[in-house]
């Protein structure tokens, strides 16, 4: 591992201590092998946090589906950018769901459909609170009606998340659906004409993900959204220092050295300012 002149951690990681802790959309990983065998090359390091108990392993933040497509590639090690579940420039905040081109009753029916789970009429702010409580598992905003309050049976961690999942297969293969951070529901009737609803999702607390991936369960696809200041970008670490038949100390070796030689020659800058991408 190297950290040099503040510089992101980055490492050289087993495949398979990587842990996942959202579903993930089989979808996207096509397109990606796709890049990757095109290229030769990870551009951006996927990011992981350590478990510290004491198995060795990292949960991915940020990056699943790189991890799924070197995977399949049959890598035995990837180059991760590492963080503590503690550093203060680390953040996790939740994805709220906007769907639509589905009909919103059918949308409501099919959720009260399932078994237990209770879907309530509910005042804006009783139900945001509620939320924040943890007596909701989500919130369904109509578009110009109703909000309506998901609630579990019961209030642990781990029925609480069965349930999420279970609202979100729902719709996510049914309505055409977007993550977004945006809550208000009039100003996205405006973007979508044929809104479906917004799904306000629950905050978790970093430690919790943790907790749930470390006992194999899994939060749903784009439920949570993690950011990681300073982050490391256009890595463009090769691909066949990844695929190599060494050890990982010999491709940690290899790692200092490449980094050491990319600083030499002035290739990594920093950008402290907000920044936009317009080549991803």
């Amino acid at each position: 591992m190297t950290q040099a002149r503040d510089l992101p951690l980055l490492a050289i990681i087993p495949l398979d201590k990587l842990l996942l802790h959202e579903r993930h959309d089989q979808q996207r990983t096509p397109h990606l092998l796709e890049g990757l065998r095109g290229d030769q090359v990870l551009h951006n390091p996927p990011i992981v946090t350590p478990l510290h108990d004491r198995t060795g392993r990292f949960m991915v933040l940020d990056g699943a589906h790189r991890v799924l497509a070197l995977q399949t590639l049959g890598l035995r090690h990837i180059l991760a950018q590492v963080v503590e579940p503690d550093d203060p420039g680390l953040a996790l905040n939740p994805w709220n769901h906007v769907l639509w081109d589905w009909d919103s009753e059918e949308f409501v029916d099919s959720v009260t459909s399932i078994p237990l789970l209770e879907v309530c009429p509910c005042g804006e702010e009783r139900a945001c609170q509620e939320v924040i409580n943890k007596h909701a598992i989500a919130l369904i905003r109509l578009p110009y009606k109703e909000t309506l309050s998901v609630r579990p049976p019961v209030q642990d961690l781990f029925t609480r998340v069965d349930f999420l999942n279970s609202l979100v297969d729902r719709y996510k293969d049914r309505a055409r659906m977007d993550r977004t951070n945006i809550q208000d529901v009039y100003a996205l009737a405006k973007l979508y004409p044929t809104l479906t609803a917004l799904v306000v999702l629950p905050r978790f607390r970093i430690e919790e993900v943790l907790y749930i991936a470390g006992t194999g369960h899994l939060l749903p696809t784009g439920s949570t959204r993690f950011t990681i200041s300073p982050r490391a970008l256009h890595v463009n670490y090769p691909l066949a220092e990844l695929e190599a038949e060494k050890s990982l100390e010999e491709k940690d070796a290899y790692l200092q050295m490449w980094l050491q030689e990319r600083l030499a020659s002035k290739g990594v800058r920093y950008y402290g300012e907000a920044t936009f991408l317009y080549d991803e």
